[in-house]
């Protein structure tokens, strides 16, 4: 018995993580595949991926063989993608954990002005919920109290002036 294709399962999941303003400009974004590998690729799948969603409210597409769950707030746009064959409801489980973790830690405030300045806390969440592509954890209260656990153990020569002047002593 032949079979054209199989799917093999995998650890790694998520191919992408992208935060766009709402002019199509990265914010950030995170490539855990080798599909997009200059930044011109990058910036050229990112412009389609906005074009193409930048209307909507959020859902699921399919684009340039990528299965991408996204999500409109206020001025950003989420977007998480994984594979073709990939289960949409456990990337949208992703991405409802990067908008609720980023939402409780910038206060509701999921704006690009509050984004900018709290990149920090953005990256390490991030690498809170996905590392090279594998899904590490998707409760948004336990990223929440990693990053924030993670900023508190810095030591004081190695925080921002932002950091200091914010923490309580």
């Amino acid at each position: 018995m032949m079979f054209d294709s199989i799917y093999i399962p995998s650890l790694y999941v998520i191919k992408g993580i992208i935060i766009l303003d709402n002019d199509g400009n990265r914010l950030l974004s995170k490539y855990y595949s080798n599909s997009y590998v200059t930044l011109k690729e990058q910036k050229d799948f990112e412009k389609s991926l906005f074009n193409k969603t930048h209307k909507g409210s959020g859902d699921v597409i399919l684009l340039d063989n990528w299965t991408i769950v996204y999500r409109n707030n206020v001025d950003l746009l989420f977007y998480v993608m994984g594979s073709t064959n990939e289960n949409e409801l456990m990337l949208n489980s992703v991405l409802t954990c990067l908008f609720d973790s980023l939402s409780t830690m910038l206060r509701k405030n999921v704006e690009k002005r509050h984004l900018y300045d709290n990149l920090d806390l953005v990256m390490l969440t991030f690498d809170e919920i996905c590392d090279d592509g594998i899904i590490l954890e998707t409760d948004p209260i336990l990223i929440t109290q990693r990053v924030r656990l993670d900023q508190d153990d810095i030591p004081l020569g190695d925080k921002t002036v932002f950091q200091v002047s914010n923490s309580e002593f």
